[in-house]
């Protein structure tokens, strides 16, 4: 997720993974078999750098899915992972377009692991040729990419397709007993809530002749337009997190924040404080923080009730008090774990044909909400739902000059 907490040291920050066989959470290593499964899904990755990359392993171990085409637009990361991969280099493409080319391949499911900004075009194209869709957060960077996401969520149910957003707090045994508690009532009344979000954050060089360098080793995150700001790329796990207990959003925002790290050259902001309102008076304060200095990161969401609390993490414990109850376990190696999760549960949708897609309508809402409290902290007023819908702001990138 950034540059200290990359793909590998990400799962091994957590300092959590002695606990792991007892609850049965390891993913398969890399040189076991992969399971053999009595169907295999035709996948095509589209995008293949940092995450991309790594998670096409996950679905290689998963034994269910068989790499058949892959997108990037770098050709040199087209070649090299389509070949780690098998893929016949016939089914490598690079270049813009490269996501029409893969989706006309013949593959059955895409795996969209690209920036933000290019979600909503990439999924709806995805759904209009009858594919099913593995998608990463979040979905969208503005109002109307999201709205668009929503729709290609209900076109693809329509049509009999699978369309899944993968976020991986909501997978947990430890938060999903957090919540279960709390939403049976054990912390009484919901009183207030709170959400962290802790990173180092992005190197930020300056721009080129053309946006190429930008979507490189995740520079992009620092261009509200392509990655949906600190809040929206990193941030948002623990607000989904939020939202996934709740069961709602908020109706208005307001907060402040800024960009402070050193010669930024992006428009996202690292760090902010926003206090979100619901439509019952729940108040919810959310820290976001992108700079590098610590060594620790943190995605946290705490639940206060009138009678206890509830906890629900990315990498410490999930824990819940109350003045009958006590409950704490280890969030075990969540990063991979939760992936192999979702991979699983994509594979069983498309296999068992369960096209409900109850992962999107939250997803699209975790957005929205990031997206009232950057835009609220940036504009330093309050700020309503309504209103930033209403307003339904495309936010552009220029990508003149870059290969079509």
């Amino acid at each position: 997720m950034n540059n200290w907490l990359n793909r590998r040291t990400f799962m091994k920050t957590s300092s959590l993974a002695a606990g792991a066989s007892a609850l049965g959470l390891h993913a398969l290593k890399a040189q076991e078999p992969a399971p053999v499964r009595a169907r295999k899904i035709k996948l095509g990755l589209v995008g293949c750098g940092g995450r991309g990359s790594w998670i096409a392993g996950l679905f290689q171990q998963h034994g269910g899915y068989e790499f058949h085409a892959v997108a990037d637009y770098f050709p040199d990361r087209a070649g090299k992972w389509g070949g780690e991969l098998g893929v016949d280099p016939s089914r490598r493409f690079s270049t813009l377009s490269g996501y029409q080319r893969l989706m006309e391949s013949g593959v059955e499911a895409v795996a969209l692991e690209v920036p933000p900004y290019f979600f909503p075009r990439h999924a709806q194209a995805a759904v209009d040729a009858g594919l099913h869709v593995y998608m990463a957060k979040p979905i969208a960077s503005d109002v109307p990419g999201c709205l668009a996401i929503q729709q290609a969520a209900k076109t693809a149910t329509a049509k009999q397709r699978c369309f899944l957003v993968d976020y991986q707090m909501p997978t947990d045994p430890g938060n999903i007993e957090v919540r279960r508690r709390i939403l049976a009532g054990g912390v009484g009344k919901i009183c207030q809530v709170s959400t962290i979000g802790i990173c180092t954050g992005f190197a930020d060089p300056p721009f080129e002749k053309t946006y190429e360098n930008r979507l490189r080793a995740l520079t992009w995150v620092n261009d509200i337009a392509m990655g949906c700001d600190y809040i929206g790329n990193f941030d948002i796990h623990s607000i989904d997190a939020a939202l996934w207990v709740l069961g709602r959003r908020p109706v208005a925002a307001v907060g402040g924040s800024r960009i402070v790290r050193p010669d930024p050259h992006g428009d996202s902001h690292d760090v902010c404080s926003v206090i979100y309102e619901y439509d019952d008076g729940l108040v919810h304060n959310h820290y976001g923080q992108a700079l590098a200095n610590q060594e620790t990161g943190a995605l946290t969401c705490t639940i206060q009730g009138q009678k206890g609390f509830g906890a629900l993490e990315y990498w410490k414990k999930a824990e819940f008090r109350s003045d009958e109850d006590a409950y704490r376990v280890n969030v075990v190696n969540l990063y991979e774990a939760g992936a192999a999760r979702n991979i699983d549960t994509f594979y069983r949708n498309v296999t068992e044909g369960d096209f409900a897609n109850s992962t999107v309508p939250r997803a699209v809402d975790s957005a929205l909400t990031c997206i009232l409290g950057r835009e609220a902290a940036a504009r330093g007023t309050r700020l309503t739902m309504d209103q930033v819908l209403a307003e339904n702001r495309k936010l552009e990138v220029n990508l003149a000059g870059l290969k079509t």
